[in-house]
């Protein structure tokens, strides 16, 4: 294979938004003297230590993204919110830029590089891009490092679900990238997480209902984001339970416009009107505090719709789905 050519300084500043780093400019024939006197003149200025933009005025996201990746040196790459940046998994830039370094090299041993969170690690995974994009790290390995820094599991299925939900990723590439992982953060309840996304679960408070009402009182499974043709056209159903002609949404929104009012109760009574399922809907409460007692009130539910109760179970000893009797 024959060897590529060497990039152009022209080629450098178009790929590079045209931001350099001092090694750069040298090797491209720019003396020091030449440097000191752009930047003297304003023609250039310093972003960082040893790193330039080639241009006046305020630098655009896109230079300043280059720019931390050229001061923290070869092998850098955009990781954690800033990679979750450009593969479109957040629609705001966090405050702190995310950089990860291999483990041998730290670009902040002579004091912290202003605005940059810099993370090191031994099996640095970049995706393989043109010079000219910005390297990052691989949307599955994104994930699990948002996952694995998240401050609570709710935080850490959101990941999961954005991500899953903006069709970035699939439940097989996240499970392919955590097998190549031998140390992970909360693996266990990841394994599990992914195989709840793959049956359709789609937030965490639809997760807080599956596994904390559903699962732990032996409640009936229900299809999850099931596909309905109604008269206002497709839609997807939280839970549905066929068999018992129930449909249960889950809601984690404190407020509601009128108009997404109007369409709930739409979608609600069209489900009611062609084949009498009808919708029960639980906020956020009733999935935490209220587990219990919502639990008992489905299971009775379900009993006067034909279910034998095969199965239900309290999740303690002061749960109110003791009282119900199938």
């Amino acid at each position: 294979m024959a060897k590529p050519r060497p990039v152009t300084w022209p080629e450098l500043l178009d790929f590079q938004s045209r931001v350099v780093g001092h090694r750069q400019a040298v090797r491209h024939g720019i003396s020091q003297t030449a440097v000191v006197r752009r930047i003297k003149s304003g023609a250039w200025q310093r972003l960082h230590r040893g790193t330039y933009a080639t241009f006046s005025g305020v630098p655009p996201r896109e230079a300043r993204l280059w720019a931390a990746l050229v001061r923290a040196g070869s092998g850098a790459v955009l990781s954690y919110e800033t990679a979750a940046e450009v593969h479109e998994l957040i629609d705001k830039p966090a405050a702190k830029i995310h950089i990860t370094v291999p483990i041998s090299h730290d670009p902040a041993r002579r004091g912290p590089i202003r605005g940059v969170v810099i993370h090191r690690s031994r099996h640095l995974a970049s995706e393989p891009l043109p010079p000219w994009q910005l390297p990052r790290t691989p949307i599955a390995e994104t994930v699990l490092d948002l996952i694995e820094s998240a401050a609570t599991t709710d935080d850490a299925f959101a990941w999961l679900t954005r991500a899953i939900g903006r069709d970035l990723v699939t439940t097989g590439m996240l499970t392919a990238a955590l097998a190549g992982r031998k140390r992970m953060r909360r693996r266990p309840w990841l394994v599990d997480a992914l195989a709840d996304a793959a049956d359709g679960v789609m937030s965490p408070i639809e997760l807080r209902y599956v596994r904390d009402v559903e699962r732990a009182h032996g409640l009936p499974h229900a299809r999850r984001q099931a596909r309905r043709e109604l008269d206002g056209g497709v839609r997807y159903l939280d839970n549905l339970y066929e068999a018992f002609q129930l449909c249960v949404e889950i809601d984690g929104r404190l407020t509601h416009p009128p108009e997404q009012k109007w369409r709930d109760a739409d979608r609600d009574s069209d489900n009611l009107f062609r084949d009498d399922v009808q919708t029960v809907r639980l906020g956020l409460r009733h999935v935490t505090s209220g587990r219990c007692q919502q639990a008992a009130r489905l299971a009775n539910l379900f009993i006067r719709r034909g279910w034998d109760g095969e199965g239900l179970r309290p999740c303690g000893p002061d749960c109110a789905v003791n009282q119900v009797r199938p």
